[in-house]
Parts: C-alpha cells; sequence; structure tokens
C-alpha cells in the first residue's frame, strides 16, 4: 500500500542529467503494477494481444526502460520473492478490494459511466506469475540486469543501495527509506518522452539529508511508519504521519513511545525486525549489455504482436545513449557521500 510519507517528506528536484550514467534499483512490482493501472482503454480494459493475453505490462516494462536507458540511466529491475508471514493480512486485504473494485467496474459499464469504470478498473490489477517471467524475459533481451529478491524487492534494493551497487532505489512508495535506502527516487514515472506529457526532473530524496531535517533516527523513522502501518501491520487509531512525526520528535526511546501510543509491543518489535534486518541477498554483478534486436521483436512482435517499427525506433534512441557508467562514491569509511557532494544535483 506504500506509506503515506507526503506530508512529512520534502523531496528535491533531481534533473535528469543527473542521472545518467547512474545505476537505479527499480521496485518491479511497484512499477509492473503501475503500468497494469494506468496503461488501459478507455473503458477500463487493460490492453491485450489478438490472443486476448494481456500487454499492458510489456508495453510498459518496454517503453520505460528504453527511455530510460536513452537517456543515460542505468535501470536493475528488482522482483518480489516470497512475502513475510507478517504480510499474510495486507495480502488478504488487496484480494478483497480487487474483488469490490471489480464489481464496481462493471457496475459502472453498465450504466455508460466510462470515468469511473476506467478508475475502478485500475484498482483491479493483476499480476500473474507468467506476466512476471515474461517481464523478465523481455528486460534480459534489452541487456537490462534483473535481481530476484529473497524476500522484499523494497529490501533487496534498499540493501543493493547501501551496499553501493547502486547509486538509489526507484519506486513511488516510501518503503526503502524504512529498510535504509540511502537515496529513494521517485517519478521515473513521469519521465518525458515525446508523445507523452511529464516533467524534466525527478523527485530524490536523501535518507540522511531527510532524517537530519526531521530530527528523527532511523529506529524513530521507523516507528513512525509502525504508527501509521506497514505492509507488515495496521498502524494505530488516530496516527497520521504528522501526529506520528510529532512524537517521534519527542525521542522518548522505543518503549516510551510505544507505551505512550498504545501500539502492541510484541508486533512493533516483529515489525520493526524486519525494517532493521530484511530477508536479502548480496547482489550479483551488475550485467548491462547492448539490447538484442532479435530476441527482443521475439517477445513482443512475433508473440504479442507490437508494432515493429515503433520497436525498432526505441531501440535505435537506445543506441545512441550515453554508455559510460558512474561510480557510487563513498568516504573512506564506507559510507555514500551526502547529496551536497553530487555536482549533478543543483542545491
Amino acid at each position: 500500500m506504500g506509506l503515506p510519507f507526503k506530508d512529512i517528506v520534502t523531496p528535491r528536484e533531481l534533473p535528469w542529467g543527473a542521472l545518467s550514467g547512474r545505476a537505479v534499483a527499480v521496485d518491479a512490482y511497484n512499477a509492473l503494477y503501475q503500468f497494469l493501472a494506468t496503461i488501459r482503454q478507455a473503458d477500463g480494459q487493460p490492453f491485450s494481444d489478438a490472443d486476448g493475453l494481456p500487454t499492458s505490462h510489456l508495453m510498459g516494462s518496454f517503453y520505460r526502460t528504453t527511455s530510460l536507458l536513452a537517456a543515460g540511466v542505468r535501470p536493475v529491475w528488482v522482483f518480489d520473492g516470497k512475502p513475510p508471514e507478517r504480510k499474510a493480512g495486507t495480502i488478504r486485504q488487496r484480494i478483497e478490494a480487487k474483488e469490490r473494485a471489480t464489481e464496481q467496474w462493471h457496475a459502472a459499464l453498465a450504466v455508460g459511466d466510462l470515468a469511473t469504470a476506467r478508475r475502478k478498473a485500475a484498482q483491479t490489477s493483476r499480476l500473474t506469475p507468467p506476466m512476471v517471467e515474461e517481464t523478465i524475459e523481455l528486460l534480459d533481451a534489452l541487456g537490462v540486469p534483473t535481481v530476484r529478491a529473497p524476500s522484499e524487492g523494497e529490501a533487496q534494493a534498499a540493501r543493493m543501495a547501501a551496499d553501493g551497487v547502486v547509486w538509489a532505489t526507484a519506486s513511488e512508495d516510501y518503503d526503502t527509506l524504512l529498510f535504509g535506502a540511502p537515496r529513494l527516487v521517485r517519478g521515473l514515472a513521469a519521465r518525458r518522452s515525446g508523445r507523452t506529457g511529464g516533467t524534466d526532473a525527478a523527485q530524490l530524496i536523501d535518507r540522511e539529508e531527510m532524517l537530519r531535517l526531521l530530527d528523527i533516527s532511523g529506529d524513530e523513522l521507523i516507528l513512525i511508519g509502525i504508527l501509521v502501518g506497514t505492509d507488515f501491520n495496521d498502524g494505530v487509531r488516530g496516527y497520521g504521519p504528522k501526529k506520528a512525526l510529532k512524537i517521534a520528535q519527542e525521542h522518548l526511546g522505543w518503549a516510551e513511545t510505544i507505551a505512550r501510543t498504545g501500539l502492541d509491543p510484541t508486533e512493533a518489535d516483529e515489525v520493526a525486525e524486519i525494517f532493521r534486518h530484511p530477508n536479502t541477498t548480496p547482489a550479483p554483478p551488475l550485467d548491462f549489455r547492448p539490447p538484442d534486436p532479435d530476441r527482443v521483436a521475439r517477445v513482443l512482435v512475433r508473440r504479442h504482436g507490437f508494432s515493429e517499427e515503433r520497436v525498432r525506433s526505441a531501440l535505435q534512441r537506445v543506441g545512441r545513449a550515453p554508455t559510460q557508467a558512474k561510480p557510487v562514491p563513498t568516504t573512506p569509511r564506507g559510507r555514500q557521500q551526502s547529496l551536497d557532494r553530487f555536482e549533478e544535483v543543483p542545491s
């Protein structure tokens, strides 16, 4: 569901040129569900091929990835593994919400309310294992590395950023910050392309800078998340992000804050452990390769009927992209430098 941190976090504008040559770990499920929700027809139906197989996820993955590659950005897609047991309740809630949205979608279609139908249809998106496998096949054909997390993809992406394997995580959710990601890039979905709107900048949240400005510690950030509710707990009634931040800024300590807010101590400790010590694995060396046009065409054109001309045009833009990678700078202690040490980002 994503943490509702918009009201307490102030991102900095990140020009796209600052991302050129940078590797970013993309939260794959976050991106794919976004494609499935937004790439739909006027009545809310997802795009599909002549055989009725869904293609919205492939359309989004292909054009998003080639757009990033053409700009010199080096995306590494990180896919979820087995969810923690504590996520079972969230998964059930999501399934029930999709079922309600499906009923509302059909009801809106029945009365010709296309605006409501499309909005409700976006809430019915389902990502199946075959769709995931085909996306990975396409990304491999594009020469883009993929990583399969043992559990939460956001946690794996955060570790890769903390280890210096990538420069930042990329997601529309804030959860990777609780997992310790040093930098979060938001807004890759709004990347301007030739035929769509969008902005000329992404958003960057530097975790150390954020903690300093909010006057909280990493553990207090986790406490805020637990108070408002995460994928692993429901939160405490009456606590939104601003109220949770206010009590965290009192620096009462873990046990006292839990007692004051009415959090269940056992639940709070179990959820905090997921964020403090997530199930992740060392990332393999990143292997970026030039796209293989024939393999890409096999997936998109010959299998699903995509326009060969459009596919070839997108791949040609990738071929003209800058190729030099930038290392992830670190301090002598191995900690990543703060945001203001990067000359590409204006202060």
